[in-house]
């Protein structure tokens, strides 16, 4: 049977199945989701723990062992089958299967599982797991981009915190659909706010606090034109040993948002109207950083940012020669709008 997020708090309340199984793609829910079966089990008196972790040399005789043994500490308990790959392969699935046909008296087993698509359910393992008699198959859906700023809203109150408007927004476009990063500053501005309702110079201050260079401000000073900020931020991330793939990344995303917003644009399109059909949608803050990039660039010099970005991306992989940090530092300063040499 397949439960929700907010299906499974209530499930918990009552009796436990022998099963569960937590797919999704976001490390955060799956992490609460499966601390909340934990808790509930331990409160049932499932008092021993059991981790089995699955890689390519796992022995799947390992499963059948642990179904198989009696505990050795309580009468209750948990056993945990991690499975980061998502595909358990033959022997994986055939143990599961037999698993799942005859689950272990007292025990209660959790796996834990990246999402899984249309093809991998349609396995009869993961069928065993979604449609079993005594099987729970938590399903974990990503948080909408669109949704975050309430769901914001909604961690803040579960910290005892209020916040403005412009402040969850920050946040919101500060973490950038990263859950995990969220749940992070929510918990620094929770030792900071003295019972105040927490505002845009908090969230900044909470930021600076944590003396560190982030790849957001970066781009923001790249969309700015501030070339030397920007490259003193990108020295900053090297030397805090941030991965070039992420940074070439983030940079090849507002690249490709400009390319379509300058495209729209050139054929017409006003630009208020561009950002509204903007996905993901474009924050009212971000516009005018937006703005101010597309008033230096055409969607032409864009595309040609975007074949730049691609370049890096080959350098980090070794797939193509030069130093990706300086291709990355000229990068940023093209997207400010400096003209470099040999340079068009």
């Amino acid at each position: 049977m397949k439960l929700n997020s907010a299906q499974l708090t209530k499930h918990l309340q009552g009796n436990l199945a022998a099963v569960y199984a937590v797919s999704g793609d976001d490390p955060l829910l799956c992490q609460e989701a499966c601390d909340a079966i934990r808790q509930s089990a331990r409160s049932k008196g499932f008092s021993e723990r059991q981790v089995l972790q699955v890689d390519a040399s796992f022995d799947w005789n390992l499963l059948y062992q642990a179904g198989a043994s009696l505990s050795l500490f309580a009468e209750q308990r948990l056993l945990e089958l991690r499975i980061p790959g998502g595909k358990p392969g033959d022997k994986g699935a055939a143990a599961l299967l037999d698993y799942l046909a005859r689950p272990a008296a007292d025990t209660l087993l959790l796996i834990s599982l990246p999402k899984l698509d249309g093809s991998a359910q349609k396995t009869k393992w993961a069928k065993a797991l979604i449609d079993g008699g005594d099987c729970q198959f938590v399903q974990i859906w990503p948080v909408e981009t669109s949704q975050l700023p309430q769901w914001i809203r909604q961690r803040l109150a579960q910290a005892g915190l209020n916040a403005s408007q412009a402040a969850v927004e920050l946040i919101a476009e500060r973490v950038q659909g990263n859950l995990l990063a969220a749940a992070q500053e929510i918990e620094k501005l929770r030792l900071v706010a003295d019972g105040q309702q927490i505002d845009v110079a908090q969230v900044l201050a909470a930021v600076a606090d944590s003396a560190r260079f982030d790849v957001f401000g970066l781009l923001d000073a790249t969309l700015n034109g501030a070339a030397t900020q920007a490259l003193r931020m990108l020295e900053g991330l090297r030397g805090e040993g941030e991965e070039p793939l992420f940074i070439c990344a983030m940079l090849a995303r507002e690249i490709r948002l400009l390319a379509g917003l300058a495209l729209q644009v050139s054929q017409g399109t006003a630009l208020e109207r561009a950002f509204a059909a903007a996905r993901p949608p474009v924050w009212d803050k971000r516009k005018p950083l937006l703005g101010k990039a597309l008033q230096r660039h055409t969607a032409r010099q864009l595309n040609h940012l975007l074949l730049d970005a691609q370049q890096i991306d080959a350098q980090i992989k070794g797939q193509a020669p030069g130093d990706p940090w300086n291709s990355l530092a000229r990068l940023c300063l093209k997207l400010a709008g400096q003209r470099l040499p040999l340079e068009a």
